[in-house]
């Protein structure tokens, strides 16, 4: 493995709704996932990686800044008709500070991190599936564009493939940087191609609980749209959205090969949060349920990394990481210069898989947030906290890796849940900025016509 390095090619796939369960290399033994099994079979799995936020808008954007929601201001999904003006005025993104370290930068996809009309900063090229370049026909998968851009129809994903295929083999001799953000998984969970949702004819899926409820508060938004009386029909058809997403990432891939790049490109596979599909008797997010859920199938993700000559083949890392190890991971391999007053969560991951030592110490707690409701997470305990007077819950993920014994009124656990409550208190009095924080709630700006703390 080699202890020198030069900057990568670095091609980042943010998937929508992607969650971490539905995934080959995660163990689930009946999705197709061939492309992404071949990238974690020669490159590094985090096998406990989690979103910021489990919902699109905020955690795309803490991808993009190291930083946390309570920090860059963004706590939900930012719906059309608020996004007005920019959500990330001020912030020093990814893309930015790889542009000034030398980069071709480019975006294809899904953005979601405010407006979508015009390129963000820091980016070269810009495709967007955002305002200007609607769905049609909800329920279906078909895209089309009639504006600015040339006239274009087809299937979502293969136009998003269409568009960073093209910036990938341009003739440019730079270290490129691509943010792909596929749209597949997204609901609604319906309107796949045929040929991959019969693959899922026959299967149990096995990987989804069954018979479960959520008895923490009641359905909300996507949760509410499904028919449970055709559940299966709906896995089959996320299976096959899952499926697809790996065809473009299989697709890409070989693009960069075929372009000559493979070997000095750093291939980054994630996804913005994660998702239930039934898990828990939930279909969606965090936002699937009224009060909003941290269940683990919400916040655990995808994460797997690929570089060859610098990562190590087939390595599985158990540390908990986040979209803001991420960015410093990315930051870090591209040698971009960070702001100085920069104060992130963050950790690059580069000593896990480069040192021997590791790195050394790696923190043993996970944090999160949505709006008014935070969460620490350790190794066995996850503590979730609702602002500004509950309901709270306190699991134990050892004896009850399904979430179903609420702990907080315990008396065993009192000493636990105090420890896990002031570890919350100090990290995001740490990282929360003021007029930012999520424990605003209704004083926040609005980001939609949904929000849990206005409704």
């Amino acid at each position: 493995m080699s202890t020198t390095r030069r900057q990568p090619n670095i091609l980042l796939f943010v998937t929508d709704d992607h969650g971490q369960w539905a995934c080959g290399p995660y163990g689930n033994q009946e999705v197709v996932t061939p492309n992404l099994d071949r990238l974690a079979a020669s490159g590094v799995v985090m096998e406990n990686a989690f979103t910021p936020t489990p919902v699109c808008s905020p955690a795309r954007a803490s991808l993009l800044t190291g930083l946390t929601p309570s920090q860059h201001g963004v706590h939900d999904y930012i719906a059309m008709a608020f996004d007005r003006g920019p959500w990330l005025a001020g912030e020093r993104t990814l893309p930015e500070l790889l542009q000034e370290a030398g980069y071709r930068t480019g975006h294809a996809g899904k953005w979601h991190a405010g407006n979508e009309d015009e390129p963000a900063p820091g980016f070269d090229f810009w495709f967007s599936v955002g305002s200007d370049y609607p769905l049609l026909h909800e329920g279906t998968r078909d895209f089309c564009n009639q504006g600015r851009m040339e006239a274009m129809c087809g299937y979502t994903d293969e136009i998003i493939g269409d568009q960073a295929t093209r910036f990938v083999e341009a003739d440019d001799q730079r270290p490129f940087f691509l943010l792909v953000g596929l749209t597949a998984t997204h609901g609604p969970w319906s309107g796949h191609p045929e040929r991959l949702v019969r693959l899922y004819d026959e299967v149990a899926f096995g990987d989804i609980p069954g018979g479960e409820s959520y008895p923490f508060g009641k359905q909300a938004l996507e949760s509410q749209g499904v028919d449970r009386g055709r559940e299966r029909e709906a896995q089959a058809q996320y299976y096959a959205a899952v499926s697809h997403v790996d065809e473009i990432v299989g697709r890409l891939v070989g693009a960069v090969d075929g372009a000559g790049k493979l070997d000095k490109t750093l291939v980054v596979y994630t996804s913005d949060h994660g998702l239930n599909c039934g898990h828990h008797g939930i279909w969606g997010k965090g936002n699937g349920t009224r009060p909003l859920n941290m269940v683990e199938e919400s916040i655990r993700v995808p994460l797997i990394l690929n570089w060859p000559g610098v990562l190590p083949a087939g390595m599985r890392c158990g540390e908990l990481v986040d979209h803001l190890d991420l960015f410093q991971t990315l930051a870090e391999s591209g040698q971009a210069k960070l702001p100085t007053d920069a104060d992130s969560a963050g950790r690059s991951m580069l000593p896990l898989f480069v040192e021997p030592d590791g790195g050394g110490f790696w923190r043993e707690v996970q944090f999160g947030e949505y709006g008014t409701v935070r969460m620490a997470r350790t190794g066995r305990c996850k503590l979730v906290q609702r602002h500004p007077s509950g309901p709270d819950e306190l699991f134990d993920l050892k004896s009850d890796p399904r979430e179903r014994r609420n702990l907080i009124a315990s008396s065993s656990y009192q000493a636990l849940r105090s420890e896990l409550s002031l570890l919350i208190e100090n990290h995001f009095s740490r990282y929360s900025r003021p007029g930012k924080s999520g424990t605003l709630g209704a004083e926040l700006r609005q980001h939609n016509m949904t929000e849990a703390w206005r409704s």
